[in-house]
């Protein structure tokens, strides 16, 4: 037999036998139909590969061509707006040539690569050539200019350099000699190892949040821009629709989208949503600055791995771009359930639940090129990680979640309890948190209110002594309750109905400015602050209630101009009860 042949099939996983010359990490091509699959094992008598396509129909025997190189995806003009599979390849091209299914083998170019693009030049011949340098831009959506920069693998001089005009990703825009005298081409296009960070200048200090819309999220347990948050939770508490609700309304300048492992009618969810819903910022479609892998769970498991790094690959190409850049994973769960059959097919010792001993480091892998950098050019990027985790029957002390805690700083837990009560976003106050709030204090102090974590530590005290009566009223009953505690538990009533909870389809809820949100919480501060001085007058909450002063805030994230000073006046007039 060819020593270059297939010797044994277990699902993904296939072996050849007496292969010296293949190295770890390098994609390869089995089978008669070029599937493409990557080295993970190399042993003195075999080498171990897995296949990100479907094995089926494989047979002993069938060759398998190595590449020469590791895992790679071509990055250049036209990934914005795409939709990839778990390995970069566009699925609109995989469509095109065999149309609603995906034929296993195929490997169209990644971007278009015939298009012209506009090509503005901003160097000359002569400058230097440092890696990251900016040499042109083109326009690569309305929203999103592609920076053309030296691969940061090159530097030396620029000897020739094309004027402005129509390139292609084939065209050659630029010579540079190096320092030993050999010349390199520099296009529109770079080619990069999934598995390699791409290099920056040097790591920034998280000082900047990142803004999303979503009250709880953006006064409680805020995110910083080049910071990493998990989103865990059971099935139905709405880990996809948080997801949703901050890749259409943060901040970030681009999105990246994995959906890795979860259902395809999610998937589809997204992209009808995506392609009708305009930036608020700019006007323009969201999908002009957003880019989609789809890995469901239908298709080839071994990707899922490949897939989430794809995604931090292409947020990495923008970040050294200039741009922040947000990923959402949906669900690192799916790929670490991945990771768990690749390893049970190798016959490795299984850790905890079945879990690979090594699932700490890859976790720790992908949340680590999580940052905010100054890049080899000089600008500052961000690339934020959102990873949602699906730990089953919602038991968070489960290891997938309980590892990913170790290498997060923010922790979004979301409840059923609330999620089944309709209460969006359903994320628990208690159990959640983040280590961000007190490095983000500067920011809200000059950009929002300079009260801004005072306001935030009494709304947290608030909801904290809310659940220690809770069970109070549980064995007793509330009647026994003095009107202090009875107040307490009207005002957190307030909270989370008037400000937690939000209506991810009312026009004027599903995004709220975070001048606005600190407005309200000002709003319910004095409430209750003013409730409780005419309490303690001989004034009965009940005839408070009566007022339906409670009822009045509740409603106000509903107003689109937020009448401050009317609501104001309603709460101080209480003082003539």
């Amino acid at each position: 037999m060819n020593p270059t042949c297939l010797y044994g099939i277990n699902g993904p996983v296939v072996t050849i036998k007496n292969t010296p010359s293949f190295k770890m990490r390098e994609m390869v091509y089995v089978g008669k139909e070029k599937l493409t699959g990557e080295v993970i094992a190399v042993k003195h008598d075999l080498t171990i590969i897995q296949v990100y396509e479907d094995t089926s129909g494989l047979k002993i025997g069938e060759p398998v061509v190595p590449s020469g190189s590791s895992m790679k995806i071509t990055l250049a003009p036209g990934i914005i707006g795409n939709i990839f599979d778990g390995i970069g390849r566009p699925l609109k091209a995989i469509q095109e040539i065999s149309g609603a299914f995906i034929t296993r083998g195929l490997t169209p170019d990644t971007v278009d690569m015939e298009k012209k693009w506009n090509v503005r030049i901003l160097s000359n011949a002569g400058e230097k050539a440092y890696p990251g340098k900016i040499i042109g831009e083109s326009t690569e959506t309305p929203l999103v200019k592609n920076r053309i920069m030296i691969p940061p693998n090159i530097s030396g001089t620029i000897k020739n350099i094309v004027e402005n005009g129509k390139y292609s990703c084939r065209d050659i825009l630029a010579q540079v000699i190096t320092q030993n005298g050999k010349i390199e081409n520099i296009g529109l296009i770079q080619t990069w190892q999934i598995r390699k960070n791409r290099p920056y200048k040097n790591r920034l200090a998280l000082d900047q949040p990142l803004i999303t819309g979503q009250r709880i999220i953006d006064t409680l347990f805020p995110l910083a821009k080049g910071g990493t948050a998990a989103i865990p939770g059971g099935f139905g508490t709405g880990k996809t629709m948080t997801q949703h609700q901050l890749a259409k309304w943060s901040n970030a300048d681009i999105i990246i989208y994995i959906g890795c492992g979860e259902r395809g009618n999610e998937m589809t969810q997204v992209l009808e949503d995506f392609s009708k819903l305009i930036d608020p910022k700019s006007g323009e479609s969201l999908m002009n600055r957003t880019v989609l892998i789809a890995n469901t769970s239908n298709m080839p498991v071994a990707a899922r791995e490949a897939s989430i790094y794809t995604g931090v690959t292409i947020a990495e190409y923008y970040r050294d771009m200039g741009y922040h850049v947000a990923i959402m994973a949906d669900s690192t769960s799916r790929w670490a359930e991945a990771l768990r059959e690749i390893s049970g097919r190798l016959e490795e010792m299984p850790a905890e639940e079945g879990f690979p001993a090594y699932l700490p480091s890859k976790i720790s892998e992908f949340y680590e090129r999580a940052g905010y950098v100054k890049s080899l050019n000089g600008l500052d990027g961000s690339v934020s990680i959102i990873g949602a985790v699906s730990p089953q029957g919602g038991d968070f002390s489960e290891p997938v979640t309980q590892n990913t805690k170790r290498f997060i700083r923010c922790f979004w837990a979301l409840d059923k309890n609330l999620a089944y009560s309709r209460h969006y976003p359903a994320i628990n106050w208690t159990d959640s948190y983040s280590e961000y709030a007190d490095i983000l204090s500067n920011w809200y102090s000059l950009n929002v209110d300079k009260d801004f974590l005072n306001i935030r530590k009494n709304i947290i005290n608030i909801l904290n002594e809310e659940k220690g009566l809770a069970d109070i009223v549980k064995l007793v009953g509330i009647d026994v309750l003095p009107d202090e505690q009875k107040l307490v538990l009207e005002i957190a009533q307030v909270i989370k109905t008037g400000f937690l909870q939000q209506n991810a389809y009312h026009s004027h809820d599903s995004f709220m400015p975070i001048t606005k949100q600190i407005k309200i919480l000002k709003i319910i501060i004095l409430l209750y602050e003013k409730c409780k001085t005419i309490c303690c007058c001989s004034v009965s909450l009940s005839q408070i209630k009566e007022t339906k002063i409670f009822n009045e805030v509740c409603k106000i994230k509903y107003q689109e101009d937020l009448d401050y000073s009317a609501i104001i006046n309603k709460i101080n007039s209480l003082e003539f009860l």
